[in-house]
Formats: C-alpha cells, structure tokens, sequence
C-alpha cells in the first residue's frame, strides 16, 4: 500500500528546468554547430581529423527521417522502411581558463543506438541502448583557454532490424556540457518523497548526494509556492556526502491531473556568503494507492486511469525530441480528456516528464520491450547481460523525482513470462528498482492473461498486475487473481483512418482476422473506417474496452494503443504502408472521429460530433453517426426536415441514424430537458476552390527550436472543407524560420516528409515551421495549381 507519496523533479546535470542563475551557468546547451557524416570513417575520432566537408547542423537530429522510404531498406516495413546505417557526429569548441579547476561533463539524453564517445582523442565509453541518458567526465582530457577541443560521436544503427516500431537514427535528444565546481550536487543523486501527507502538512524528506571537495559548508533549502511565497527553509551543516533532511509544508495544495500543482525547491551549497552549487527543482505532493476493490486513489480519491500509450516519434519530425512538438501533443490529449500515459515501451526524453509534471498527466515509465530472449534479429537481447542493470538503474535514478511517474513498469510482453527464466529476471530487475525507489509500484505488461502460465506473474514480484488485452477477462479479474491490484497496461489496438467510411457499421471486424491468416479484406486506399468497428485479431473496438473499464470499479483504468499514429508496425496492410493505423489522433496531429467520443466520457464538457461527410452518391444509405455528452437527445435534420430524435440507452456511447443521401445540408441538435446545448453542421462540398491556413501558434520564440504547426485546408467556394481532397500544396516560406516538415497522416503516403510540397489527404494537409535564432516575421504561402492561394504571418520573438 503507498501512502502519502510525492516527487520532487529534480535537476542536476541532466535536467531540462530552468533553474537559478547561478544553476543556469552550471548546464550549458550543448546543441549548435555539429559536423555530420552519414557513413563510417574509422579515424574520425582523431583530434586532427579533417571535418570540413561535412555537414554542418544542431541537435537533435535524427538522419533516418530525411530519408526515402524504400520497401527493401533494412529496417523493414515495420521500422517504416527509412534508412539506418552508421553516422558521426563532432563538434569543436573551447573552454574558459576560468574552468580549468572545475569538473565538465557531458550529458546525452538519448543516442539511438549504439554510440561511443571521444573527447580530444581519448576513448570515454560505450552505451548500446538507443533511449537511456548518459554522461561522461570530461575533465581529465579538456583543453582551457584558447586550445580547442573536439568531441567525436559514433553512432552505429546499421544492426537491422532492430525494432518493432520507427526508432530514428542519430543524437535525437538534447546534449548539455555541465560544469562544476569541486563540491557539486552529483547528477541523479537526490530523492525527495513526502511521507506523510494530510489537509494541515506534508513532510518533504530530501536526500542529497553532493561531492564534498571543502570544509564549513552549508546546505540551504527553501520550499516556496506557486506565488514564490517561502512555505518552508532550512539552514544545516553540510557534513557527510548525503543529506538528508526533513521539511513541513502546511496546508499543502495536491498536485493531479486536474490541478498540477508544483512548488519550487532551491538547494544550495554555502561556504559563507558564496554559492559552490545550486539548483531549482519542482515539487508536486501527491499520495496514491492502488487497491484490489475500489482501483487506482490519488489523494484519496477514486480516480480511473485514462490513459494512452505513446511511441517516441513525433511524426514528420521523426524521433528528434522538439518540447513544442510534445507539448502540442499532449494538448490535443488533455483536450480529449487523457490524464496519463505510457512510455511504450521505452524511457521518454526529460522534456516529455517535464511537460507532463506541469501539464497534469500520469505517467507508467517504462524499462524494455524485450529481456534476454529477442523479439528482432539484432535488438537490445544482445546487450542484455552486460547493460541491463546499469541501464534500469539510470532510468530510475533519472526519473523517480517526477510526479508525474506514478509507477514503472519493467517490461513489455516479454517472452520470459512463458518459462522459469521470467521468475528468476522478474525478481532481479524488481531489486533493482526497489533498491533506488522503493515507493512507486511495479508492473509488467503481460500478454499472457492467464495466472498459472505467466512466469512473471508467478514470480510474485509484480505490486499491480498489468493486463495486455484479453478483455474479456477483464470482469473475471477477482476471481482469476484474487487479492491482486489491475491495470490494463495495453487495450483496443482498433484500426482507423481519419476521414474514410466504409460500411457495414454494425458489426466489428477483425483486419486480419489471425496471425496465421492471410490480409485479403482491404482497399485499394489502404485504408480503414473511421467508424468503430475495426480491430487488430489481438484486440476490440474502443467502445467495446471502454464499457468495461468503466463498469468495474476494481479496474484501475487502461492504457489504449495508441493516443497518435506511429511511424512503422502499419499493420494490418503491406507496402507501401509505412506507419501505424491505432492511433485515435493521425500521423500529423488531425483527430479522427472516435477522439470525440473519448472526448464525450472523458470530459465534462458538452460534446456534438457528427460523421461521416455529406459526400455521396445519391441514393446511397449511409449509416449517420453522433457522438455527445451533458445532453439528453439528439435529433438529426436533412435539409431542414427531422430524421428523428436518438438517445442513448444503458451503456451505449453513440446514436445513429440511416440515411438515404441527398446533398445539402447535415445538421445534429443535442438539447437537455428541451433546452439546444450544441448543433453541429456539415455540408455537401463542392469542387476544391481554394486554400485556408491556420496556424496553432502565430508568435513563436526565435531560439531556432520553437515551432508553429500550420493546418492546411482544401476548401470549396463556401468554405467547406473538401473530403475527398488531394491537391498537391506547395508551400514558400520567407523571413526567420524555416520548413521542419509537412504531413497529411495518411498511413501510406511515401512523400518525403522534408520536401516542401505535399498532397492533402481527405482534405487536410499539415505543414510544421521552425523558427531560426533572429527575431522577425515569417511568411508561409501555400499554392496549389488551379486553387486560389493563401498565406499566413508568423513572428518570432526574443
């Protein structure tokens, strides 16, 4: 049982938080100015090795995602037939005289995958795992003053294939140099947790481990509140290499996914008036509990996990970690009513548990998608034995701070729960973990659902069980697992494209429909209905999970598969499909239809949503679909006439209609006790006249990383969106910024997401601009032959 729990986000060398100055002096952004190569020379670790010719760019950056897609390329359909291989990565620069006495390291997010490192010629080290931070002591081999250094990086992907799912190549995450005095606060070393919480205090425990190089230091700490007012200080001796310490703060506000509230904590080490180290870290108290009756509490409230599961990649920018590009995903999923999250099935970069702490999101960390026993030909089970427990360590130690990580999880449908071995690994890993944080739970995500066949499970090890699918087991949870805490780590896996309908709409199939029988039952698109009735053999619709969840109050919750579109695992279609058809939000961020019903459970705000289009042939039955919320009825017009009022009966989540088509006018009122809440109108498109641009952000920072995300619309003479659109829609871009990507979130669409043209998809399109490092305006104009253009203003500011 966990009780009265909270974390501190805490930030040494590796973190991504703005801290105080003197903390900001300490951790430089390390980014700018890199050479690139794209292929291998074995002498470019030398100092003296001549770069010139070579490419000139900033991290992060991933080299897979400007490639071709191409069917035969290594990494298979699966890993979206991009381009892998081996690429190098250098950078010179120089160090102030005033650093010669201090301690420099550099600190790396995240290199997939197996990078080596030399500073000035000297070998520091090797780390295969693609998705674990690391870093390295510079400082016996650093240069000061006017000599200059040179860093050199090796990263080999060319092992293939090597993943289930779309991975990048390159340093797709953030590089910092860090720099330190003698005594300094050592990277991942202090743990902060509330033992005790109720409505009068919360006792902070803060345990610091601090490199102790001087005598007569303090240690300063202050605790202070959304408004900067102090809550909490001390002042003590700093003595031994870890302290600890206790702190009150009074009548404490609770940090959940509806408040995310977080107080500062400042840490500084004192010799008299000078500060050695500081830094600033986030504070969010919150107790939680997961109980065998009543579910998942937070804060002593009975709270259902509404979760997703997320891959890495952030669709037309690949696996480069851009902060904008999460943020704006997890705003269209806080939008929809999503309060947590899996990192499927990997660590996430800071930047994603940053953005989650402040946004309000429960987050399962997870650890591997395989142990020993391999799931591709050339994956992580080949540096299991000597990685394993170094790489977890890391994981917890860097994480375990975060409020938002409300439990880990240890493995993703590993083959070693069907043999002995899952016992013996199930009890090694879990030691480990509770060895660095014994507050969190642990869970694996386990695809076998029946106890006395999981090896994991019978280990004993697991504090909640974590279910894949299977769920129509799920009501029969008590009885099969007596006692034992659920959660459904992975569920649905349903299959839609945005903005394609087929028929019939009452009844669910399975595309395919086993793993030993063939695909025939596609289309010549490659794509799937928007409606909800397709599903993976392995797994339901989303209404069909969704009713279950929902009724038990013992199911904790569940996490759907998945919140967006994926690069790579485009089943259940074969090339040229090359990303994923599970996500309930496309590839370039464009909700599909089942995001409103989620919106219309999960959400207490009013909800109309109407499908399909009002594009057909005429005569033709379509099935009419309206998802709503905080109304009693909806009643559907066809050019002014009532097609009858639909309600919702027992655990129905949508109504429908059958309409025979005719063009014009689609309209649905939803009304409580007699009163309209909401209408929603769709009209019959004519032909495509012209282009509309949106922008999500039309003022962005020019720190050459922001990033405004522009929505582009084919449009008829009224201003209706065109369904069936596909113009090609070129797009000019003038000022201080650049093009990072386009997108339509079709899943079978092989245009280079780098050109600056693309065709729409079911008439939308997606084009995402970067700013550059200057202040000024940015001109976007998008063309396309034979419709009237349009052009936006974007600026960046300082």
């Amino acid at each position: 049982m966990l009780k009265g729990v909270s974390f501190l986000f805490v930030i040494l060398m590796c973190g991504c938080f703005a801290v105080s100055a003197q903390a900001n002096q300490r951790k430089q952004d390390f980014d700018a100015n890199w050479k690139f190569l794209l292929g291998d020379d074995s002498l470019a670790s030398n100092t003296n090795y001549n770069d010139t010719k070579w490419r000139t760019l900033n991290l992060p950056h991933d080299w897979s995602i400007e490639g071709a897609f191409d069917e035969k390329a290594p990494g298979t359909q699966n890993e979206a037939g991009l381009p892998t291989g081996i690429g190098w990565y250098r950078k010179t620069f120089k160090l102030p005289a005033s650093a010669k006495n201090k301690n420099v390291f550099i600190d790396f997010d995240g290199v997939y995958r197996d990078s080596e490192v030399w500073i000035n010629g000297h070998y520091l080290g090797k780390r295969p795992n693609g998705y674990i931070s690391f870093t390295y002591d510079l400082t016996p081999c650093l240069n000061f003053g006017d000599k200059e250094n040179v860093i050199a990086v090796k990263v080999d992907n060319s092992g293939q294939p090597n993943s289930r799912w779309y991975s990048g190549s390159g340093i797709y995450r953030n590089v910092w140099l860090t720099t330190v005095n003698k005594t300094y606060f050592k990277q991942w070393g202090t743990f902060i947790t509330t033992p005790k919480i109720n409505t009068h205090s919360a006792t902070v425990n803060i345990n610091a481990a601090i490199n102790i190089s001087d005598k007569g230091l303090q240690l300063k700490t202050t605790i202070a509140n959304q408004q900067g007012e102090i809550v909490a200080s001390s002042l003590l001796p700093l003595v031994d290499a870890v302290s600890e310490q206790n702190l009150t703060v009074k009548n404490p506000t609770l940090w959940s996914p509806d408040k995310p509230y977080l107080y500062k904590v400042t840490l500084q080490v004192l010799r008299g008036n000078i500060i050695l180290d500081s830094y600033e870290s986030n504070l969010g108290i919150r107790s939680l509990e997961f109980t065998a009756n009543q579910g998942f509490l937070l804060n002593g409230v009975r709270t259902k996990i509404k979760g997703v599961c997320l891959h890495h990649d952030a669709g037309a920018l690949g696996a480069v970690v851009n902060k904008r590009a999460i943020e704006r995903q997890l705003q269209i999923l806080k939008n929809m009513g999503c309060n947590a999250i899996r990192t499927s099935h990997n660590p996430p970069a800071p930047e994603f548990l940053d953005l989650c702490d402040h946004m309000g999101f429960l987050v399962m960390d997870e650890a591997f998608d395989m142990w020993k026993k391999k799931k591709n030909k050339h994956d992580y089970a080949e540096n299991w034995n000597e990685c394993h427990e170094r790489d977890l360590a890391d994981q917890i130690l860097r994480d375990r701070n975060h409020p938002s990580v409300f439990m880990w999880s240890i493995g993703n449908e590993i083959r070693e729960q069907f043999d002995s071995t899952g016992i013996i690994i199930t009890k090694e890993l879990v030691k480990i973990v509770k060895g660095i944080d014994n507050i969190r739970p642990i869970t694996s995500a386990l695809s076998e659902s029946i106890p006395e066949k999981n090896f994991i499970y019978k280990s004993g090890e697991l504090d909640v069980v974590g279910i894949n699918y299977h769920q129509e087991r799920y009501a029969d949870f008590p009885k099969n697992y007596p006692g034992q805490k659920f959660i459904a780590t992975e569920t649905t896996s349903a299959l839609e494209t945005r903005g394609y309908y087929d028929e019939p709409t009452d009844s669910t199939r399975h595309w395919p429909t086993s793993a030993k029988s063939p695909f025939t039952q596609g289309n010549n698109e490659m794509s799937v209905t928007a409606y909800d009735n397709v599903a993976a053999y392995w797994g339901s619709t989303h209404e069909e999970t969704w009713k279950v969840i929902k009724k038990y109050d013992f199911l904790s919750g569940m996490f759907i598969w998945t919140g967006f579109d994926y690069l790579g695992e485009p089943s259940p279609y074969p090339w040229p499909a090359r990303s994923s058809y599970f996500g309930i939000v496309d590839l370039a961020g464009f909700p599909k239809d089942v995001y409103y019903m989620y919106q219309s459970e999960w959400t207490s705000k009013p909800v109309l949503h109407l499908l399909p289009h009002w594009n057909w042939k005429a005569g033709q039955l379509v099935d009419v679909w309206a998802y709503y919320s905080q109304a009693d009825e909806v009643e559907l017009f066809l050019n002014g006439k009532s097609l009858g009022m639909r309600r919702k009966y027992n655990d129905d989540l949508h109504v429908s209609w059958k309409v025979k088509y005719e063009p014009g006018t689609l309209k649905a009122v939803s009304t409580k006790a007699g009163k309209v809440i909401l209408t929603e109108t769709i009209h019959t498109a004519g032909a495509p006249a012209k282009i509309e641009l949106i922008a999500d952000r039309k003022s962005i920072k020019a720190d050459s990383k922001d990033l405004s995300y522009i929505t582009i619309k084919v449009l008829d003479k009224d201003g209706n969106v065109v369904p069936n659109a596909d113009n090609l829609v070129d797009i000019k871009i003038n000022g201080a910024g650049n093009l990072a990507g386009m997108d339509n979130g079709s899943q079978s669409n092989l245009e280079s997401f780098k050109t600056n043209h693309h065709k729409a998809f079911h008439g939308l399109c997606l084009a995402i601009i970067q700013s550059g490092s200057k202040a000024g305006k940015i001109n976007v104009t998008a063309t396309s032959a034979g419709l009237q253009p349009a052009s936006i203003a974007l600026s960046t500011t300082k």
